[in-house]
């Protein structure tokens, strides 16, 4: 029986977009409340583009200094073969999936061509592919196996944007796929309730990832300005957002499903 400092223990969890800041946190969150974890990117060694700095070779290195086991995985989750690969290592390698975090994606295409009237064509298909369509890889993935369990939960990670509009117009494809994001697992709650299995948005606001903070000025997000509109008057931290994942995860949510938490400082004020 876990106990209440290790209440993962015996769990395994997955987490996309793992190998640097949220998808970071969340995985060495977990790992701290006992879980095994499964860290799947693009490229593992991420965190070096942007100068984060690592306590270990790798983030799987981190998790398994934590006297947890890990595997890091190198995937496209744009790809459905890619993504169904990743989930079945994980599964095969440690065992179960209990937990999946799917965090792969992000506001990556040139700000200043983001207004709706002029996103062009490949950025709108790039960010759906990254955003929306990763995320339904992996949960359809990774739902066979939380079904033959009867047991499982979902965490997809919305965005301030996806929940309301984010100032000046700007990041709206990104928005959308992330509104998009936010239905899916809306529905996903409804079907797969019956099975045991919750699912869960947690939506950040603008957090001062090494990412961020290096294209602040370049992006205009991320900014000291934008920190001062904020009710809290301070932009989010990783650990911010890893404490609501925490909740989301353990069995402080156990009666929580379809629902979108926003991590924002108070910028979105309305319902989700």
């Amino acid at each position: 029986m876990p106990s209440s400092h290790l209440p993962l223990l015996g769990k395994v969890a997955v987490v996309t977009g793992a190998a640097r800041g949220l998808g970071r946190a969340y995985a060495l969150r977990l790992a701290s409340l006992g879980a095994d974890v499964a860290v799947i990117d693009i490229k593992l060694d991420d965190a070096a583009e942007f100068g984060e700095q690592l306590n270990a070779a790798s983030v799987p290195a981190e998790i398994e200094q934590m006297g947890r086991r890990s595997i890091g995985i190198e995937a496209d989750l744009t790809q459905r073969v890619q993504a169904e690969a990743a989930i079945g290592q994980a599964l095969n390698s440690l065992g179960r999936i209990d937990i999946l975090v799917n965090n792969a994606g992000g506001a990556l295409t040139p700000a200043e061509r983001s207004h709706a009237s002029i996103t062009p064509e490949e950025d709108n298909r790039f960010l759906f592919d990254v955003n929306y369509m990763s995320t339904v890889f992996c949960c359809q993935a990774a739902a066979a196996a939380m079904k033959a369990q009867g047991s499982g939960v979902i965490v997809n990670i919305s965005s301030q944007s996806g929940v309301t509009t984010y100032k000046g117009g700007l990041l709206a494809c990104y928005a959308a796929s992330k509104a998009a994001v936010t239905q899916y697992t809306r529905y996903l709650a409804a079907e797969l309730g019956p099975f045991g299995i919750r699912a869960n948005c947690l939506s950040p606001g603008v957090m001062l990832t090494a990412r961020v903070a290096a294209q602040a000025a370049a992006r205009g997000v991320g900014t000291d300005e934008e920190a001062r509109q904020v009710p809290l008057r301070r932009l989010g931290q990783v650990e911010d957002c890893a404490g609501v994942l925490e909740f989301l995860t353990t069995d402080l949510s156990q009666y929580v499903t379809g629902q979108v938490i926003s991590v924002c400082g108070g910028a979105v004020l309305t319902p989700s």
